[in-house]
């Protein structure tokens, strides 16, 4: 069984838009504390901002990923300088994965590295020497794919949750 990557759809992108805002809504209700109502809009909007032009978009690749003609899966990466490409600093020739997803079903048997490798080589391919992406501390499953390929911890955002109503700490410091 061979893992293709073919250009995404307008109608698959919209089969997958409404399932990325809500899973992303929901993990940004649960690291970050936003209201449920306020993470969907935030998604919704981030996706509507980023696709303008859903997947005709210029300077994004979005790919689905498919063994023997079914679909397992897809990629979301936006090329260096394209318009609201997040993180990736401006200048730095890096490419920037948005989202990459196995489909439940299809989990557990290396399509995720698969769909990373033949990402690079495309970007390779285009001149790309660089790729970024962001990854909730909880996805340790992800984090371990990510460094097996070679990506390395550029930036680390660390949180706490304060109970409201805490009494205030001790006055002396020892």
């Amino acid at each position: 069984m061979t893992l293709t990557l073919a250009l995404m759809t307008d109608e698959e992108l919209t089969t997958l838009l409404g399932p990325l805002q809500r899973s992303y809504a929901e993990e940004l209700t649960r690291h970050r504390g936003i209201p449920a109502a306020a993470a969907l809009d935030r998604a919704v909007t981030q996706t509507r901002d980023l696709l303008p032009a859903g997947a005709a978009t210029e300077d994004v690749l979005l790919r689905v990923a498919r063994v023997d003609g079914v679909q397992v899966g897809w990629i979301w990466v936006t090329l260096p300088g394209a318009a609201g490409a997040s993180d990736a600093p401006a200048g730095s020739g890096r490419a920037w994965i948005h989202n990459i997803e196995v489909h439940p079903e299809h989990r557990g048997r290396g399509y995720a590295r698969r769909m990373i490798q033949l990402i690079e080589a495309e970007l390779a391919g285009l001149g790309v020497t660089e790729l970024g992406l962001n990854v909730f501390g909880s996805n340790t499953v992800a984090i371990g794919l990510y460094e097996s390929l070679g990506f390395q911890v550029a930036a680390q955002q660390m949180t706490k949750q304060l109970a409201a109503g805490a009494p205030e700490p001790p006055s002396s410091l020892g």
